[in-house]
C-alpha cells in the first residue's frame, strides 16, 4: 500500500513543474502572452491548495479505495482534456482539473502511510514520501525538456495520462480500505472561509513581484481576515473542517514550520539555479536539469536512510545537520555560480538537495509521531496546506527577488552577466537565511527531545500528588525480560506463561533497549492483514491459510522489530500522581520502575487502579464502622 502511496505522491509533485516547462511553445503555438500563460502554473496552485483542507473530511467519509481511485480519475480526465485541447481556455480547465486531484492526493497518500506503517517503522515510510516529493518536481524538468526535444507540448499531457491511469490501476488492486470513516458533517462555510483565504495569500504572495503590488497586499489582507473567520469558526463547531488542536500541540507546530521551512528553500533553488543556467551561461532546458539529475539521485537514497535513522535516534541530529547543509552550500553555489563551471556548481548541490532529505522525511515523522491517530487526518491536511504555501512562497519570492535585483542593477549600467550574478546571489543568500532560521528551530526541537526525555522522570515527581504511594508494594517485582536477539514468538509464549502483557526488551547488559506488549504484536499482525481487526481475529480467523502464513511470518521477526524503543520509565520513588500524568500522557498501559539506572519492576494501570480501589474503601471503613 505504501507503494501506491508513494507513487501517488510522486505524480502529484511531478505535475506541479511539468507543463512549466513547455509554456514558450504553449505561447506560440496557442497565441498567448507570458502573463496568460502564467496561469496554467498560478490556477494550478489555487485549485490544488483549495482541495487541501477537504482531504481530512473525504478520507474520514469515504472508503480508501474508492477515494484514491476518484481523485486519481481526476488527473487522468484533467490530462486527457489538456492533451486534447485545441486552445488556451480548455487547455487551463484540463490544469484545474488535475489540481483538484493533486490538492487530495498528497494528503490521502500521507493518511495512507500513517494506518498501514509500523509504528517502529514510521521514519523509513515517511522517508520514502519525502524522496518522492523531492524527485517528483526535479526529474519533471527533466523528463519534459526530453519529451520537448521530439514531440510538441500535448505529449506531455499524453505522457501524464499515461502515468496516472497506471497509478489509478495500481490503487484499484492494491488498496484496502484502511481508513476509520466516522462520516463527519461538511460544513459548506467553512469549506468556503478557508477557500477564500488560501486563494487570497497565495495569489497575493505569488504575484507580490510580477504584478501590481497593491492588488497583491488587497488579496493578502482579504486572505488573512478570512483566514482569521475560518479558525474562529474551526472552534466553535462540534465537527470542524480542520480540527485545529494539532497546531497547539508544540512539537507538531515545530515540526509543521520547519517543513515548510526546508521546502521553500528547495523550491526556491529548484527554480533559481535552472534559470540562471539557461538564462545566463546560455544552456538548454535539459541540460539544466540534467546538470542537477545528480543531487537529486543521491536525495532519493538519503531520503530512506534518513527514515531509518530517525526511527533509532530521532530527529535531533537529522534536523540542524540538515538546514546546516542547506544554508553553508546554498551560500557557496550562490558565490560560485558565476564561475559557469557546471561540474562544480552540480558539486556543490548535492549537499543542499540531501540537506532537504535530511530533514523532509524525518521532521513529518517527528511532527505527526506527536499527535494521538484520531487527529492524523487533520495533521496531514495542516502538513500539506503547508507544502502547498511552502511551494507558492519558494516559487515566487526568490524568483522575485533574483528579478528585481537583477533589473535593479541593470538600470544602474551593470553588465547582464553581473547583473543576473547579483540577483542569483541575493537570492541565494536569502535562501541561506531561510535555512538559518531552520537551523535554529532545528535547535528547537533537538532540546525538545532531549528535555522530553530528561524530564520524564521529573516530571513525574513534581505532579503534585497529595500523598506518595508505595510503588514497591504495587508494581510487580517479577520482571520477565527478553533479551534483543529473541523473536516475536518469543515473546507470545513468554506473555502465554507468565500471565502478563508486556516485556522490556535487553541487551547483553541488561539495559532495557525496548518494550515490547501484546498490542504491539496485535498492531504488527494488523498491519499486515486488513482484516485483523482485534484478538478475536485469532479465533474467527484461525485456519485461513493465508492467515496462518501471516502469523508465522510474524512470529518469525525479531522482537526488536515491533517493540516500542524509546522506553519510557517511571522512578521507583515517584508519586503517584506523577506516574499517572506519565502513563496518561503517553497513552500507556504500563511502564517499567527504576531504581538507581537498574530496572525493579513494572507497574500498569491495573495497579494502580486495585491501588486506589483499596485506599477508597479503606477510607469507607471508618465510615461504616
Amino acid at each position: 500500500m505504501v507503494a501506491v502511496a508513494a507513487f501517488a505522491a510522486f505524480l502529484a509533485t511531478f505535475n506541479e513543474t511539468f507543463l512549466n516547462v513547455a509554456f514558450a511553445p504553449i505561447m506560440a503555438d496557442l497565441g498567448v502572452d507570458v502573463s496568460t500563460v502564467q496561469w496554467l502554473a498560478t490556477a494550478y496552485m489555487l485549485g490544488a491548495a483549495v482541495m487541501v483542507p477537504v482531504s481530512a473530511f473525504a478520507y474520514r467519509s469515504v472508503p480508501t479505495r474508492p477515494l484514491f481511485v476518484a481523485t486519481v480519475a481526476l488527473l487522468v480526465v484533467g490530462s486527457v482534456i489538456g492533451a486534447l485541447a485545441p486552445s488556451f481556455p480548455v487547455l487551463l480547465a484540463g490544469r484545474i482539473v488535475q489540481a483538484l486531484g493533486t490538492g487530495l492526493l498528497i494528503p490521502i497518500g500521507m493518511n495512507i502511510t500513517l494506518e498501514v506503517a509500523p509504528r517502529e517503522k514510521l521514519g523509513t515510510y515517511m522517508g520514502i514520501m519525502g524522496a518522492m516529493t523531492t524527485l517528483g518536481p526535479s526529474l519533471s524538468v527533466i523528463v519534459a525538456g526530453v519529451l520537448l526535444a521530439a514531440f510538441d507540448w500535448h505529449m506531455l499531457m499524453a505522457v501524464f495520462a499515461v502515468l496516472t491511469a497506471a497509478c489509478l490501476v495500481f490503487g484499484a488492486v492494491m488498496l484496502g480500505d484502511v481508513a476509520k470513516l466516522t462520516h463527519p458533517k461538511l460544513d459548506a462555510p467553512s469549506v468556503a472561509l478557508v477557500g477564500i483565504a488560501l486563494i487570497g495569500l497565495m495569489y497575493g504572495v505569488s504575484t507580490a513581484f510580477s504584478g501590481s503590488i497593491a492588488v497583491a497586499a488587497a488579496a493578502v489582507v482579504v486572505g488573512a481576515a478570512f483566514l482569521a473567520l475560518f479558525v474562529r469558526r474551526q472552534k466553535r463547531l462540534e465537527q470542524p473542517l480542520i480540527d485545529l488542536r494539532p497546531l497547539s500541540v508544540r512539537p507538531f507546530a515545530v515540526g509543521v514550520v520547519a517543513n515548510m521551512l526546508s521546502l521553500v528553500t528547495i523550491f526556491a533553488m529548484n527554480i533559481i539555479v535552472p534559470t540562471y543556467l539557461q538564462s545566463v551561461l546560455g544552456m538548454d532546458s535539459l541540460v539544466a536539469s540534467l546538470a542537477l539529475f545528480p543531487a537529486i539521485m543521491l536525495s532519493c537514497a538519503a531520503s530512506p536512510l534518513a527514515g531509518r535513522i530517525y526511527d533509532k535516534h530521532g530527529a535531533r541530529v537529522l534536523l540542524p545537520v540538515g538546514f546546516l547543509l542547506i544554508g553553508v552550500f546554498a551560500a557557496l553555489v550562490s558565490l560560485f555560480i558565476s564561475t559557469g563551471s557546471v561540474l562544480l556548481i552540480a558539486l556543490l548541490y548535492i549537499p543542499v538537495i540531501c540537506g532537504s532529505a535530511l530533514i523532509i522525511g524525518p521532521v513529518q515523522s517527528f511532527a505527526l509521531s506527536h499527535l494521538d491517530p484520531e487527529l492524523n487526518p487533520h495533521g496531514v491536511t495542516v502538513m500539506s496546506t503547508g507544502f502547498q504555501i511552502a511551494g507558492c512562497i519558494g516559487s515566487s519570492l526568490f524568483t522575485g527577488v533574483y528579478a528585481a535585483v537583477l533589473g535593479g542593477r541593470a538600470a544602474a549600467g551593470a553588465s547582464a552577466f553581473d547583473a543576473a550574478s547579483t540577483g542569483f546571489l541575493a537570492a541565494g543568500l536569502l535562501v541561506a537565511a531561510f535555512a538559518l532560521a531552520g537551523f535554529l528551530l532545528a535547535l528547537r526541537v533537538r532540546s525538545y527531545e532531549k528535555a522530553q526525555a530528561a524530564s520524564r522522570t521529573a516530571a513525574a515527581r513534581t505532579a503534585g500528588a497529595p500523598a506518595a504511594a508505595p510503588l514497591a508494594s504495587i508494581m510487580k517485582a517479577d520482571v520477565w525480560a527478553l533479551p534483543a536477539d529473541a523473536t516475536v514468538l518469543d515473546a507470545v509464549r513468554l506473555f502465554s506463561e507468565r500471565g502478563i502483557s508486556g516485556a522490556p526488551v535487553v541487551d547483553g547488559r541488561g539495559d532495557a533497549v525496548g518494550f515490547v506488549s501484546d498490542g504491539d504484536v496485535m498492531r504488527t499482525l494488523a498491519d499486515q492483514t486488513p482484516a485483523f481487526k482485534s484478538a478475536y481475529s485469532f479465533v474467527v480467523e484461525w485456519g485461513n491459510a493465508d492467515f496462518d502464513q501471516t502469523v508465522a511470518a510474524v512470529m518469525g521477526q525479531p522482537v526488536t522489530e515491533i517493540a516500542t524503543r524509546h522506553v519510557i520509565s517511571v522512578d521507583l520513588h515517584d508519586e503517584l500522581g506523577g506516574i499517572c500524568k506519565v502513563l496518561a500522557d503517553r497513552h500507556l498501559k504500563k511502564a517499567p520502575v527504576m531504581d538507581g539506572g537498574r530496572m525493579v519492576g513494572i507497574v500498569n494501570r491495573s495497579n494502580i487502579a486495585r491501588y486506589s480501589m483499596a485506599t477508597y474503601l479503606d477510607g469507607l471503613a471508618p465510615e461504616a464502622s
